[in-house]
C-alpha cells in the first residue's frame, strides 16, 4: 500500500498542470533525496495517478555503451507513442538518444519523462549537464512534457542548479524526505510513543516498513528482520554505504565512529587512529557535503565552537550502533546474539537517539513560547551544564531564550522532582536564560511535578501531521 506522500503529489501535480503552457510548453524538476527514501516509488505513483504517457530510465554504475543500451532499451520498451522510433534507430550518443526522446514524446499533449540516479551518468560524461541544457532548451522545453530528474548524491543535485552551471534556472527543486512519524503512524498502527521507536529504527524509510507488519511490536519486528541476512533492515545500511563511498574512503570510518557514539572533533580523532587530522577535516567536510552527518553548535546567547556531529539519517544511527557490527553473528546464524546486544543497550541508545527527532518536532509544533524560531541544545566542554532543549529566537546565537527543556524516554520513568530540580539548576548555568524561562518536560511516561510544560508523545507525533 503506498503511504503517505500527498504533499509531494500534489506538487508535482500543480507542476504537470502547467505543462503545456505558455511559450514554453516544458517543465523540468530537480528531485533529491537520500537513497531508499522512496523517490523513484513516488515518481512511478504519479505517473500511475496523471493517466499521461510516461518513461521510466534508471540509470546505473556501469560504462557509457551500457547505460546508452539499457536507455534505447526502456524507450523502445516504453508507452510513449513513438517508442517504435528507437526500433528503427541505434542512437549512439546522449544528443542523438535524447533528440529521438523529444521525437518520441506527444507532440501536443502532455508526458511525463524520468531519468533516474542522474548522478551516474553525469559520473561517466561529464560534458551531459552541457548536452542536457541544450536539449532542453531547443526540445523539451518546446513540448509539454514533464522532465523529471532524479538523484540521491545530494551534492551533486544541489550543483546542477547553481548559477555557474549549465542547467541553471531551467528547472525547479523538489527534495523528498523520508517519511515522517505520522506516516509511520498510519503504516504500523501503534500508540504514539512506540511510533516514534520504530521511526529511530526505520528511519522512515518505506522498504523496512514494508517488512514490519501493522500492529507488531518492535520487539517482534526485530525478532524476525535482525536475523535475516536479508531483511531491508539488515542490507539497507551497507547499500546505503557502498553507493555513498568507495569501499577504502575515509570518510566512511569516520561515518562508523560518529554511528558508535563520538560524537566531538577529539574523540572521532581518537576512534579513527592512524587517519592524519587534515584528512579527517576533508572526510567530515564530504560527509557535510553529503548530508550524511550535521555540525551543531550549542545554541545559547554566547558564540561556542564546541561543535558535535551526529549522523542525520535516523535509520543508519540505529543500524551503524547495532546491525553492522552484528553482522558476523548473523551470518553464521547467531542473529540472536545481535539481538541480546540491542536488548542490553537499547534504552541508552534511544534516549540519546531520539533527542534530534524531539527537536525536530519541537520545532513544528503549535503553542511554543512565543518568539521561538529555533530549537537545539546547549552543552559545554565538560557537559556542565548539557540541556537537552533550548528554544531561542534565532541560532546558533540567539538574542533570547525563549524555552528550556529535558527529554527523559525512558519506560515506566516519569519525569519527577529530581529531574525538575536538576534542570532548574541547569538554568541557572545558560548563558541567556534566568528564572522567567519557562521550562520543559519531554517525557515517554508521564510527568509526575508541577512547574513544567509536559509534552507527550501524542503531541510529537501530532507534530507531524
Amino acid at each position: 500500500m503506498f503511504i503517505g506522500r500527498s504533499r509531494e503529489l500534489a506538487s508535482l501535480g500543480r507542476f504537470l498542470a502547467r505543462v503545456g503552457t505558455g511559450d514554453r510548453p516544458g517543465r523540468a524538476i530537480l528531485m533529491r533525496g537520500r537513497r531508499r527514501v522512496g523517490k523513484s516509488r513516488l515518481a512511478e505513483e504519479f505517473i500511475r495517478r496523471s493517466g499521461v504517457p510516461g518513461f521510466f530510465y534508471t540509470a546505473a554504475q556501469e560504462p557509457f555503451p551500457e547505460q546508452l543500451a539499457g536507455f534505447v532499451a526502456d524507450a523502445a520498451a516504453s508507452e510513449l507513442p513513438g517508442a517504435a522510433l528507437f526500433d528503427e534507430q541505434a542512437p549512439t550518443s546522449w544528443d542523438s538518444a535524447l533528440r529521438l526522446l523529444a521525437q518520441a514524446v506527444p507532440q501536443d499533449s502532455p508526458s511525463i519523462v524520468v531519468i533516474d540516479e542522474l548522478p551516474f551518468l553525469i559520473a561517466q560524461d561529464p560534458h551531459l549537464e552541457g548536452r542536457l541544457q541544450r536539449l532542453f532548451d531547443r526540445e523539451f522545453s518546446r513540448r509539454p512534457v514533464l522532465l523529471l530528474l532524479i538523484g540521491s548524491d545530494l551534492s551533486v543535485m544541489e550543483a546542477i542548479n547553481q548559477y555557474d552551471r549549465p542547467f541553471y534556472m531551467r528547472a525547479s527543486e523538489m527534495i523528498v524526505e523520508p517519511l515522517t512519524p505520522a506516516d509511520v503512524a498510519e503504516r504500523l498502527r501503534l500508540p504514539a510513543a512506540e511510533t516514534m521507536d520504530a521511526y529511530l529504527i526505520t528511519g522512515g524509510f518505506p522498504m523496512i516498513l514494508d517488512e514490519w507488519p501493522a500492529g507488531a511490536s518492535l520487539r517482534t519486528f526485530l525478532d524476525a528482520a535482525v536475523p535475516d541476512a536479508t531483511s531491508a533492515l539488515t542490507v539497507s545500511g551497507e547499500r546505503a554505504l557502498a553507493a555513498e563511498f568507495p569501499a577504502d574512503a575515509q570518510a566512511r570510518v569516520l561515518l562508523k565512529a560518529i554511528g558508535s557514539g563520538q560524537r566531538t572533533y577529539s574523540s572521532i580523532s581518537r576512534a579513527a587512529a592512524g587517519i592524519p587530522s587534515t584528512s579527517i577535516k576533508r572526510g567530515l567536510q564530504i560527509l557535510m557535503d553529503k548530508r550524511m552527518v550535521r555540525a551543531e553548535l550549542p545554541l545559547s546567547t554566547r558564540p561556542s565552537r564546541e561543535t558535535r556531529y551526529h549522523i542525520t539519517d535516523a535509520h543508519l544511527r540505529f543500524w551503524l550502533s547495532f546491525i553492522e557490527p552484528g553482522l558476523p553473528y548473523v551470518y553464521r546464524g547467531r542473529g540472536d546474539l545481535a539481538l541480546e546486544r540491542i536488548r542490553r543497550s537499547w534504552a541508552a541508545w534511544r534516549g540519546m537517539a531520539v533527542e534530534p527527532l524531539v527537536r525536530e518536532s519541537l520545532r513544528r509544533m503549535e503553542g511554543m513560547p512565543d518568539g521561538t524560531g529555533a530549537v537545539g541544545g546547549y552543552w559545554t566542554r565538560s557537559n556542565d551544564p548539557e540541556i537537552d532543549l533550548v528554544g531561542a529566537d534565532r541560532e546558533p546565537i540567539a538574542k533570547t531564550i525563549t524555552l528550556l527543556g529535558s527529554i527523559k524516554w525512558l519506560e515506566n520513568r516519569p519525569f519527577d522532582h529530581h529531574d525538575l530540580s536538576e534542570l532548574i539548576v541547569h538554568r541557572s548555568k545558560m548563558p541567556g536564560a534566568d528564572t522567567s524561562t519557562p521550562l520543559f518536560a519531554v517525557a515517554r511516561s508521564g510527568c509526575d511535578v508541577e512547574g513544567v510544560a509536559h509534552v507527550t508523545p501524542e503531541d510529537l507525533l501530532d507534530a507531524w501531521r
